[in-house]
């Protein structure tokens, strides 16, 4: 079983940024997909960047040229950097890692864009 640790959330100004850390751990072979996806208060969880493992990447309309997501497959890890930062960004930013026909999940970190 895998298991997805994120890091970076917190709480940044409009304007600023934040870098999202994606660690796996376990039995960690075959692994797809990697992305974010993120869910604000009262919002239905929407994806925000996926990567394949050749490093093929889908953004979000609403986050293109300001998010970038990378990923290290020798680390098992994936990043997400962010810049230009909106109130609107602020949710809860989900890492995951497709693995086979499964869909694993990472527990969340908090992204608050205020000032």
């Amino acid at each position: 079983q895998v298991q997805l640790v994120e890091s970076g959330g917190g709480l940044v100004q409009p304007g600023g940024s934040l870098r999202l850390s994606c660690a796996a751990s376990g039995r960690i072979f075959s692994i797809r997909n990697m992305g974010w996806y993120r869910q604000a208060p009262g919002k239905q969880r929407e994806l925000v960047a996926q990567i394949t493992s050749s490093g093929n990447t889908d953004y979000a309309d609403s986050v293109k040229g300001r998010f970038s997501i990378s990923r290290d497959n020798a680390k098992n890890t994936a990043s997400l950097e962010m810049i230009s930062l909106k109130p609107e960004d602020t949710a809860l930013f989900y890492c995951y890692a497709d693995q086979y026909i499964y869909r694993i999940w990472g527990q969340g970190t908090q992204v608050t864009v205020s000032s």
